[in-house]
């Protein structure tokens, strides 16, 4: 199946579509990934949450005891 209308334009016209095209191409699931994981990143939470809790007992540990 061939596509008479594209092969009769010039080289540069055809390269410039077929870069447009991969370029949409691209930006496209590019946003729609970052959508995808643009909500509530479980992972991330956790992680701040065991870094909170870690500082919290370095802290405690670095006051000296009232003994």
């Amino acid at each position: 199946a061939k596509m008479s209308g594209f092969n009769s334009l010039a080289p540069k016209t055809k390269n410039l579509i077929v870069a447009g095209g991969l370029t949409g191409f691209v930006f496209g699931v590019y946003f729609y990934t970052m959508r995808a994981v643009g909500g509530t990143d479980e992972l991330q939470v956790a992680i701040d949450k065991f870094e909170g809790q870690r500082r919290k007992q370095e802290a405690e540990e670095a006051l000296p005891s009232k003994a």
